[in-house]
Order: C-alpha cells, then structure tokens, then sequence
C-alpha cells in the first residue's frame, strides 16, 4: 500500500494542486473562512489560547495558518552558550554530516551541495552537525533564529513540491534536496549556520522578514542575494520567517561548533526557544 501512495504521490499535479488549496487559502471569504479555521483547529487540537486575538479575528486561512503568537508562550532559553529550536515541530533526523552527506531518513540521504545548490556553501559545514524539524499542519509555523546571527546570504532554489511528511521523507530519495527551498546563511558566536526552509505540497508561501515572499518564484534558476555588506542581524529566537502551510527547517552547523544537549532524541516534539545544543568549547581541529 505504501508504494502505491507513493507512485500516486509522483503522478499528483502537486504545483497545480498547491496554486488551487493556496487560493482558497489566501481569499477573504467571511463566515466560510470562519468555519474552515474552526474545523482545522478542532480536527488537529490546536491551542488557540497561544494564539494572538481570536478565531474571527483572521480574515484569511493563511492568516490563521502562520499567527503570531502571543508574549511569552515560547520563552527563549537564555543561556548565554545556548542555541535553541528554530520552530515547533518534530525532530525528524540529527546528528554528524559525514563528510557532506547527511541522512533523511533510515537508508536515505543526501548531500549538504545538493541541499545547498553550491558546492562551496557545502565545504563550510563539511563534518559539521545538522538538526532537522518537520513542522505538522498544527504546529505554530514562524520560524526562528537558534543562536545570535548576521545575514550573509540567501539563495533561492527552485524545485518540485513533494509533501515532507514522515511517510514520505522515508519513501522519496533525496526529497529535501530536490524540493523548492530557500537557504539562509548567518554569521554566529558558533561559526557559520544555514537556516534552509523547505517547500512543500500545498505549501502556499516561504517569507523572510527581510526580503518578503521569496517563493513561489517565477525564477527557473538558482538566486541568491548577497547581504554581507548589510546589517541584517538578529538576536537568539527573533522571528526570521515564517511558512503558509506545513513544512521542515534544516539547520546546518560548522565542524567542532557545536554540541547537541542530551535530551534531544528522534521523533520529539519540541518548541522554539527550548534549549537545543550549546557552543562547543572543544577547538575546531
């Protein structure tokens, strides 16, 4: 049955199908939006006494689907060695990149250039560490910056839109590096990070605080912006983007940077601002 669900998968009009859910989801249409919020917050339990404002407040599905939260329902770990989760969700994979190849799942990986779409990118957090988090349709979907940051750059990779839950992540070879993307690379107390956003399907918009909505894009190709001489800069768990719809954030880190806490373990589900790893004081080799 799972290979059927797969092969389907492959022949589904997934960017057709994302325009479609996205166009609903974008239109203000009153008491049926309403409704439809209603039924997405029954259907998968979501807390709206997080929530900024209430139900009849969001004019739009997508309003609803990437709110805001309220002051202080997700503290930000104040260690000052700390690094913390950059959204809620599920910890779907972590641990070492060998060399330049990081795992999807159990007998599925990938490599960090692929991810990239630079091979010089890759060389940075070659032998580094990686942390991967799949965001469920109810999970709160902004996404934040796990340790104190300066943008460097951004690149915007076009590619297919195939869905990122654990069925298929464990099915589709190499998804994350052949899905739509957006990578994020910072400057940090801990080295070099990426922040890489990974489209999926129904995934309507990938928006970054600085640059607006980045994808969809009309681009075939790879972009990327230089920000180097930009003084973008953020402070542990600020706000850097956010998702309309479900999907993963892959965080990439240099060799010897960092090292993860204890606690993490696969399949937890976590929270932003909750403590992930500390800096490493070990000295890069």
């Amino acid at each position: 049955m799972t290979k059927v669900k797969i092969y389907i998968h492959y022949l589904m009009p997934k960017r057709l199908l994302t325009v479609c859910v996205g166009l609903f989801a974008s239109s203000q249409l009153g008491k049926l939006t309403t409704l439809a919020i209603k039924y997405f917050v029954k259907f998968y339990n979501i807390n709206t006494r997080e929530i900024k404002g209430k139900i009849t407040d969001y004019k739009t599905f997508n309003d609803f689907f990437a709110r805001e939260l309220k002051n202080k329902v997700r503290p930000i770990d104040n260690s000052q060695q700390s690094l913390v989760y950059p959204a809620d969700g599920r910890i779907s994979q972590f641990g070492d990149l060998i060399s330049n190849i990081q795992i999807q799942a159990k007998g599925h990986y990938f490599s960090t250039a692929a991810l990239l779409g630079n091979d010089d990118d890759s060389k940075t957090f070659k032998d580094g560490k990686f942390i991967t988090t799949y965001l469920s349709p109810r999970d709160y979907h902004r996404v934040h910056i796990p340790i104190d940051g300066k943008l460097l750059k951004m690149t915007y990779i076009p590619g297919e839109l195939f869905s990122v839950n654990p069925l298929y992540t464990q099915n589709i070879p190499e998804l994350f590096a052949r899905n739509e993307r957006v990578v994020c690379i910072f400057d940090t107390p801990c080295g070099k990070m990426a922040v890489i956003l990974v489209g999926a399907t129904i995934v309507r918009s990938i928006t970054t605080k600085w640059a607006g909505v980045v994808a969809p894009n009309a681009s075939k190709t790879i972009k990327s912006w230089d920000y180097k001489k930009e003084s973008i800069s953020f402070h542990k768990g600020d706000e850097i983007g956010k998702f309309t719809m479900g999907s993963t954030v892959i965080c990439l880190f240099e060799k010897g940077k960092i090292s993860f806490s204890d606690h993490i373990r696969l399949e937890q589900h976590v929270l932003v601002g909750q403590k992930m790893a500390n800096i490493s004081s070990k000295k890069k080799k």
